[in-house]
């Protein structure tokens, strides 16, 4: 999820310390499982962001749509 060839920045993040150890004596590469989870929340909130600064856009075109109808109207088949 996460591309290994972009710089890396080297950071302290404090976690519990059994669920670590655990984490490390199951093998799982806790670096990884960081940044792919740091990656989705990043993705979900800049989603968010665009959606909030598109909201006025959005529902003006849903407006736009309900009155006049889509070009593909009538083409549908459902």
């Amino acid at each position: 999820m996460v591309n290994s060839n972009s710089a890396k920045k080297t950071v302290n993040v404090t976690v519990d310390r059994e669920l670590f150890q655990k984490a490390k004596s199951l093998g799982v590469n806790v670096s990884s499982v960081l940044a792919d989870a740091l990656h989705a929340r990043v993705r979900d909130i800049e989603i968010q962001q665009w959606r909030e600064e598109n909201r006025p856009a959005l529902e003006e075109l849903n407006r736009i749509s309900e009155e006049n109808g889509v070009l593909s109207d009538e083409y549908r088949v459902f």
